[in-house]
């Protein structure tokens, strides 16, 4: 390798970093109600159907942000996204830090959730446009990575208050416990925003807005291909179209219909959150309370769990540009069932006390390990995949189209799962392990039928 490529690859790298900080806040926005739920639930006085709706208001957002999102960043750029992203952040951070009712708290959930729906979508879409094509898997996964290390942190945050004012409706100053949770999160949306205004635009929504000598720049800093940038940049219009401009019709095909591509990423964003991944980072304190652990357990355990999914997330992003897409999904699909299956047989055959399942000195370890089997499982393979591969499966003339409609499919699920859970914990817990392992059952079909390896392919061989 070049000195020359060592520079542009650093650089791509550089800027995949960058852009990642938007999913360690869709991390931390979306985790951080997990350490408040009980607290909240306590100083509103509300119900677990109103709590629950808390904790998923800002995913309903998020799918609306991410809708949006798309179309508004092939008019204005990936790069000025971000910086309202950060914005946003921080006002959701500060509103939810302040609020004085339920409602207030759902406001502004639903303010960051939008934040977040922005960020999920135009993270990955500028990091494909920016990395080289040996190295977008390995790139593409740092949303993940942010994801996953934004949950962390918040969990981490989550606990190391508990353990300092004693639990999560305690107050501390000014604020109670749970209140300086959220408010934590204004730090990281500062940062993005600060890093936002240094970094280029994407080279191919450059070109989409015929601005080639801007595109050939951010190229001649990012580039590895041994093209000249002329050829380059000529390649890229062609994929796109002279004179084409982007929008959500791009999804139809001539006959109207929409095209096999998006329906594959309708599926496999479903799949991707109704194995139930984020149930163990938005109800695990409440999940693992209600088994007899005490709360400060709760939040350690919490934590652990968190920092397993980040060592697996790392361990994944080794092995992508390796060994493939496809192959990973699959492995982890197995994975995924046989880690669900236990703890459905485990919760679903535990005696009831108090109306919830109670583990004894050997059931309570076995359901951990069997939660953090399916954290890893997950994190190594369709954890580290899913972002990534949705940003780079679309041709280049419909990708922010159709990666605004894989997240927003996302965010819809996630949702669903975030909802009915609360509610189906109190009616058998059993149950809803065994349909998280019947999905991640059913997604080993779904990807060795329908989900084309894309390792190695250049954006602009991607094909409908």
């Amino acid at each position: 390798m070049s000195e020359n490529n060592k520079s542009q690859r650093a650089v791509a790298r550089r800027l995949a970093i960058i852009a990642a900080i938007g999913g360690l806040l869709y991390g931390y926005d979306s985790a951080v109600i997990n350490g408040a739920t009980e607290a909240i639930k306590t100083e509103f006085a509300t119900g677990d159907a109103v709590l629950g709706f808390a904790v998923g208001s800002a995913l309903i957002s998020g799918g609306v942000g991410a809708l949006l999102a798309g179309r508004i960043s092939d008019k204005i750029g990936r790069v000025p996204m971000m910086k309202i992203a950060s914005v946003l952040f921080f006002i959701c951070a500060v509103g939810c830090g302040f609020s004085t009712s339920i409602w207030m708290l759902v406001a502004f959930r639903v303010l960051g959730g939008f934040a977040a729906g922005v960020a999920a979508m135009v993270a990955p879409v500028y990091i494909a446009e920016i990395s080289p094509a040996d190295e977008r898997g390995v790139l593409g996964a740092m949303q993940q990575l942010g994801i996953v290390i934004g949950i962390f942190i918040s969990l981490l945050v989550n606990a190391l208050l508990v353990n300092v004012s004693g639990g999560a409706g305690e107050v501390m100053g000014p604020l109670d416990t749970w209140q300086w949770m959220f408010m934590c999160m204004a730090v990281p949306s500062v940062l993005y925003f600060a890093l936002a205004l240094a970094i280029p635009e994407s080279p191919r929504y450059l070109v989409a807005q015929h601005r080639d000598e801007q595109a050939a720049a951010v190229l001649a800093s990012v580039s590895v291909d041994p093209a000249p940038i002329d050829e380059q940049i000529a390649r890229m219009r062609a994929s796109i179209g002279a004179d084409h401009k982007p929008s959500f019709r791009d999804l139809l095909g001539a006959n109207g219909r929409v095209k096999p591509i998006v329906w594959v990423a309708v599926v496999f964003m479903i799949f991707n959150q109704f194995t139930g991944i984020n149930v163990i980072f938005y109800y695990s304190n409440t999940l693992w309370s209600a088994v007899g652990f005490t709360e400060k357990d709760s939040f350690t355990i919490t934590a652990i769990t968190s920092l397993v999914n980040i060592v697996a997330t790392l361990i994944g992003m080794t092995l992508v540009d390796r060994i493939g897409r496809r192959p990973l999904l699959l492995a982890g699909s197995i994975g995924m069932v046989v880690a669900q299956g236990g703890l459905a047989l485990l919760f679903g055959t535990a005696p009831i006390v108090d109306g919830s399942p109670s583990m004894g000195p050997v059931t309570g370890p076995l359901a951990l390990v069997c939660a953090n089997l399916f954290v890893v499982a997950f994190g190594v393979t369709w954890g580290t995949v899913s972002w990534g591969m949705l940003s780079e499966m679309f041709p280049n003339a419909m990708r922010s189209a159709g990666m605004s409609v894989g997240t927003a499919v996302q965010y819809t699920s996630n949702f669903v799962v975030t909802v009915s859970f609360p509610v189906l914990l109190g009616v058998n817990v059993g149950l809803v392990y065994g349909l998280f392992a019947l999905f991640a059952f059913l997604s080993f079909f779904f990807v060795l039928r329908f989900v084309k390896e894309t390792k190695g392919v250049a954006l602009e061989d991607m094909k409908a």
